[in-house]
């Protein structure tokens, strides 16, 4: 990343944190509730999010989830309880081995269609809390795994409310340290733990730093992929990250609709956001 970019991506925590704090307590007070409930995998996303969700509500309003697996790491499920300690929340642990035992055939999946299961899982558990607790499910995703699309549909990137999908990864960390948070969390190899030795970046193909430069430049600067590659990036990587935006398209909104009345959910009625002032 040129420090031109690095520049470019470098936030004032002092001026962010309070929005993102504000955010969360208006647009989960809008329903009429205070409750939030998130999972925390140890991660900085999870991580970043639950403590904003703690300052945001306060520690006795928000549930942090710990749901591992039996692949999942030790060391993930150790960096989650350090995070809860920190923000003065008790985790709930909830393993979804059993659920997975349920889905015949589990074990014999590829890792793709058995992450995505227990992506899937983890988020039933979410919503169940939620309307057990009364309250909102947090999203932790962020914009560069919006835009690669790198997350799972109804999983991980499900959510009622997200106060990160407009930070991109390289930003989220800057907030972790910021926030306080251990260390290790902060600078660890960023992993969806869906098995031994998975790192983000090694499926991606890209470090996050790369990914972050030639993103904002696409989608911040709306630059030609020419004049990105002007600039010194390789053009294979830049056009990959540009189809790898444009064939996640459908992973950022509602289900299409095939219109045929007059006034189309989605198409022409459209519910103010603000419905609730």
């Amino acid at each position: 990343m040129t420090d031109h970019y690095r520049s470019e991506l470098t936030l004032d925590p002092d001026l962010v944190i309070p929005i993102l704090e504000e955010f969360l307590r208006v647009e989960i007070g809008r329903t009429g509730l205070h409750h939030a409930v998130l999972g925390l995998s140890g991660g900085i996303d999870s991580s970043v999010a639950a403590a904003l969700t703690v300052r945001a509500l306060g520690a006795g309003n928000t549930t942090l989830v710990l749901m591992p697996h039996e692949v999942s790491s030790p060391a993930s499920s150790a960096d989650a309880r350090a995070v809860a300690e920190y923000l003065g929340v008790e985790p709930l642990i909830v393993d979804i081995t059993p659920m997975t035992a349920g889905y015949p055939g589990f074990t014999q999946l590829d890792r793709n269609r058995g992450g995505n299961i227990m992506a899937r899982l983890r988020m039933i558990v979410l919503y169940d809390l939620s309307a057990e607790r009364g309250g909102l499910v947090v999203g932790t995703s962020n914009k560069t795994e919006l835009l690669l699309g790198y997350g799972t549909l109804h999983g991980d990137m499900a959510s009622a409310v997200n106060p990160l999908g407009d930070l991109y990864k390289t930003q989220v960390r800057q907030l972790g340290a910021a926030l306080g948070l251990p260390e290790r969390v902060v600078s660890k190899t960023p992993s969806a733990d869906l098995y031994a030795g998975q790192t983000d970046e090694e499926e991606l193909g890209l470090t996050y730093e790369t990914a972050d430069a030639v993103l904002y430049r696409l989608v911040d600067e709306r630059e030609p992929v020419d004049e990105i590659v002007a600039s010194g990036f390789e053009r294979d990587v830049v056009e990959r990250v540009r189809e790898m935006v444009r064939r996640s398209e459908f992973k950022r909104h509602l289900p299409v609709i095939c219109k045929l009345s007059r006034r189309t959910v989605g198409v022409d009625w459209l519910y103010p956001r603000d419905w609730g002032t």
